[in-house]
C-alpha cells in the first residue's frame, strides 16, 4: 500500500520488549515469521522505497545482519545513550548515511526538556540540543527526533523543539510525533525547519494518507516530489 502510495521513506522501528513476535495475523506475507529479521526480509522484499529499520541494535553484527536482509540504514537510540563510541564505530564502518540516532524527548510543567531512552521510560539527564550536536560530532548522518508527549496525540508537532535542534546541528533532521491532519506535515518543514517529516497513525489509519500528505505539502509551498 505504501509503495502505491509513493511514500518517500519507510522507517520501522521495533519496540517488542523481547524477542518473541507473535503477530496472531494472516497476512501471506508475515505470516509465522517469528524472528525480527525474518520479518524484515519479508518486508524488504515488498518494499520498493528506502527503508530504515531500528529496534534492539548493539553490535556492528546486528546492523550488519539487518543490512544484509534489506535495510539501507538503521537507528540508534539506547545504544547511542549508553555507549556514545558506538555511534562512531558504526559509522566508521557502514558510513555516517547509514546511521541515524532516534531522539526521544519529553517536556516538563517548567517548559524544559530531557532526553529519554529505553522505549521512553528512562530519564537521561541530557538537554536534546546538545545530546543532537554530541551525536552529529559522533558521526551520526541523520537525526530522528519524536517528541514522546506529543506521540499519538494528534495536536501537531512540538515545533519550538524541532526548530532548536535543527538550528544546532547540520545534518538532516527528521520529525515524529503528534500528527493528526495533514497541514501539521507543512507545519513541521515551514515552522519547524525539518528537513523531513514522519509519522505513524495517520498513514496507517487514513487512506491514500501519503498523497494527501503531499498535497497538502504542496498548497502550502513546500517543495516535495509530486
Amino acid at each position: 500500500r505504501f509503495n502505491a502510495w509513493e511514500v518517500d521513506e519507510l522507517i520501522y522501528l521495533d519496540i517488542s520488549e523481547d524477542d518473541a513476535y507473535d503477530i496472531r495475523r494472516d497476512d501471506l506475507k508475515v505470516k509465522n515469521e517469528g524472528d525480527v529479521l525474518n520479518i524484515l526480509e519479508s518486508i524488504s522484499k515488498t518494499c520498493f522505497m528506502p527503508l530504515t529499520f531500528g529496534g534492539k541494535i548493539r553490535t556492528l553484527e546486528d546492523i550488519q545482519a539487518r543490512i544484509s536482509r534489506g535495510a539501507d540504514k538503521i537507528t540508534l537510540n539506547t545504544a547511542a545513550i549508553e555507549t556514545p563510541d558506538f555511534i562512531t564505530e558504526s559509522a566508521n564502518h557502514f558510513g555516517s548515511q547509514a546511521i541515524i540516532v532516534s531522539i526521544d524527548v519529553k517536556q516538563y510543567a517548567d517548559g524544559r526538556y530531557e532526553v529519554y531512552y529505553s522505549h521512553g521510560r528512562k530519564p537521561t539527564g541530557k538537554d536534546p540540543v546538545a545530546w543532537a550536536k554530541e551525536v552529529e560530532r559522533l558521526g551520526a548522518g541523520e537525526i530522528f527526533l519524536n517528541s514522546i508527549d506529543r506521540d499519538g496525540m494528534a495536536c501537531g508537532y512540538d515545533l519550538p523543539l524541532i526548530r532548536s535542534v535543527v538550528e544546532a546541528v547540520n545534518i538532516p533532521v527528521i520529525a515524529c510525533g503528534g500528527v493528526g491532519r495533514f497541514a501539521h506535515f507543512a507545519e513541521g518543514i515551514i515552522d519547524g525547519k525539518a528537513d523531513a517529516v514522519a509519522a505513524g497513525n495517520i498513514f496507517h489509519f487514513t487512506e491514500l494518507s501519503a498523497r494527501q500528505a503531499r498535497k497538502a505539502l504542496l498548497k502550502m509551498g513546500v517543495d516535495v516530489r509530486q
